[in-house]
C-alpha cells in the first residue's frame, strides 16, 4: 500500500489538469457560440471529473490527493487558456487606429486577403484617425499581429472575439487553412 501513496495523488493531479483544461476551453467555446464543440468537450470533461473526484472521495485520508486535486484545478486553468489560445477556431474583429493616411496599410492587408472597412474618427485629445475594421480568422491573427507589431509599432489596435456573424458574406479572401490545422493551431 505504501508503494501507491504517490500514485493516487499523481493520477488525481493529471486527471484534474486535463479536466479543468477541457472545462476552460468548453466555457470559452460556449461564450463564442460553438455549441456542438462545447457539448462534445463536456462529455469527455465530465467522465474525467468523475474519475478524479471519485478518487478524492474514496481516499479522503490522503492529504496529498486533496492537494493534488486543488493544484490540478489551478494548473488546468492556465493550461486550458494557453491551449485555447493556440486553437484557431472562429473569427475576431481587429480594430486599427491609424493617424494619417492609412492607404498603404489598407493596400497591404487587402492584398493579403483581408476585407477592411474604414471609418474616420476624432477624439477629444487626439488628431483625426482612420479606424480600420477587419474580421480576421483566428488562424491568421498571429501573422497579422506580427506585421502590425513589427512594421507599424506605433499604431493602436484592439481585438475582440466574435460570438456569431453572418454566414452569407465572405470575410477573408486569402487562403483558408484546413479545419484540422486551425484546431491544432498550426
Amino acid at each position: 500500500m505504501a508503494d501507491y501513496i504517490f500514485l493516487i495523488p499523481l493520477v488525481i493531479l493529471v486527471a484534474r489538469i486535463v479536466e479543468t483544461s477541457l472545462e476552460t476551453i468548453r466555457t470559452i467555446y460556449i461564450n463564442r457560440g460553438h455549441t456542438n464543440l462545447a457539448a462534445g468537450i463536456g462529455v469527455v470533461k465530465v467522465a474525467i471529473w468523475l474519475l478524479s473526484t471519485g478518487l478524492v472521495f474514496s481516499n479522503l485520508q490522503n492529504i496529498l490527493g486533496l492537494v493534488a486535486y486543488v493544484a490540478g484545478y489551478a494548473i488546468g486553468t492556465v493550461i486550458g487558456m494557453q491551449l485555447e489560445d493556440r486553437i484557431s477556431i472562429g473569427n475576431v474583429v481587429v480594430r486599427v487606429f491609424h493617424p494619417g493616411d492609412p492607404a498603404p496599410l489598407i493596400r497591404r492587408f487587402g492584398e493579403m486577403g483581408y476585407g477592411i472597412t474604414r471609418l474616420d474618427g476624432t477624439g477629444y485629445l487626439s488628431s483625426p484617425v482612420a479606424v480600420l475594421f477587419m474580421v480576421v480568422p483566428r488562424a491568421n491573427l498571429k501573422e497579422l499581429l506580427s506585421i502590425l507589431d513589427t512594421d507599424y509599432p506605433r499604431l493602436i489596435y484592439t481585438i475582440e472575439d466574435i460570438r456569431k456573424g453572418s454566414d452569407e458574406s465572405r470575410i477573408f479572401h486569402g487562403e483558408k487553412k484546413p479545419w484540422w490545422k486551425r484546431f491544432l493551431g498550426i
